[in-house]
């Protein structure tokens, strides 16, 4: 993948549309639509994306969307794909289209987990894309499940009673990867080669595939514009949003960064100015901790997983007998 070729290819997501400045939302969405290589149908849930994207009577789409609820995007395309196979099966359709959910956290991790759940379960091919800002940005910065540990938000203020969220973020990716569909994965759009090439791959897969995508955004977490890429960078280099796939039930790192300590990708935000204070030592702490947990159960994993992999590989026949 050449970025010539990227440059010189259709944008589906054009200009125009009114997400904030520096946002990582239409990065991550042009570098998803730009690899795909077939026609693609995009189902978006409610959230910022969508608001922003589609202000009547204009959108900045230029491929098939349709929106839907916010609990239901794993469920509308579903159906979609659905009669797809129906009009292929009756001769009316021959070429192929990929189909592809666009929801933020709050769509995924809460509100639509459900339908996500069942999506998976029942093997529709579709990619689910997970834009993961880690609150409810479009609705005025409440906490989501995704939201991590410490962090402020409008639901869980610092004050006396309260040092921002007391609890932990779900692992949604670990949550899918439990449903044993063919392909997992976690990027950002800072590594957009990652990204893309993740794409790639799950739109060959003939199932359901889900691409967790750490999504920085200025007005939720307190940053400056300019500043979303080099988040979505910290957040990989201290190993906080690992990235790493799950193919086939084969866990694989796909970058091992020299680790930076957690205040470097926590300094830059405003959400968690409060942690930096002497006081609050011990949640920074506790948050490098669980870190550094999670970071040595995937090299766990990955590890293990591969040495699975390699033992059920039939034995190859050395060269000199071929």
């Amino acid at each position: 993948m050449k970025l010539r070729d990227i440059a010189g290819s259709t944008e589906h997501l054009t200009c125009g549309h009114r997400l904030c400045t520096g946002c990582a939302e239409p990065i991550i969405v042009r570098q998803v639509l730009h690899a795909a290589e077939n026609p693609v149908v995009v189902a978006n849930a409610t959230g910022c994306l969508e608001v922003a994207t589609t202000i009547y009577p204009y959108t900045a789409w230029k491929v098939p969307w349709i929106h839907s609820a916010f609990e239901n995007t794993a469920a509308t395309i579903s159906g979609v794909e659905s009669a797809y196979r129906a009009l292929k099966r009756k001769g009316k359709i021959d070429k192929k289209i990929n189909f592809i959910a666009f929801a933020g956290d709050g769509g995924t991790y809460d509100i639509g987990l459900q339908s996500l759940s069942g999506a998976l379960e029942r093997g529709h091919a579709f990619l689910y894309v997970c834009l993961d800002n880690e609150a409810y940005m479009n609705t005025g910065i409440q906490r989501s499940s995704s939201t991590p540990r410490g962090s402020w938000t409008t639901t869980t203020p610092v004050g006396e009673k309260l040092v921002g969220k007391p609890e932990y973020k779900k692992d949604i990716t670990e949550i899918v990867a439990a449903h044993g569909i063919p392909y997992v994965a976690q990027t950002a759009p800072s590594h957009w080669m990652d990204l893309m090439t993740k794409v790639k791959k799950a739109l060959k897969v003939e199932g359901p595939t889900f691409i967790n995508v750490a999504s920085p955004c200025p007005r939720g977490w307190r940053s400056e514009p300019e500043e979303s890429m080099r988040l979505s960078r910290l957040a990989v280099e201290t190993c906080y949003w690992p990235l790493y796939e799950i193919e086939n039930g084969v866990w694989k790192i796909n970058l091992k960064p020299k680790k930076k300590p957690i205040e470097e990708y926590l300094a830059p935000q405003k959400r968690f100015a409060h942690l930096l204070k002497p006081q609050n030592k011990h949640i920074v702490d506790d948050l490098q901790r669980r870190v550094d947990e999670r970071w040595e159960v995937l090299q766990w994993k990955a590890e293990v997983s591969q040495q699975r992999s390699q033992q059920k590989q039939p034995p190859q026949t050395p060269a000199s007998q071929t």
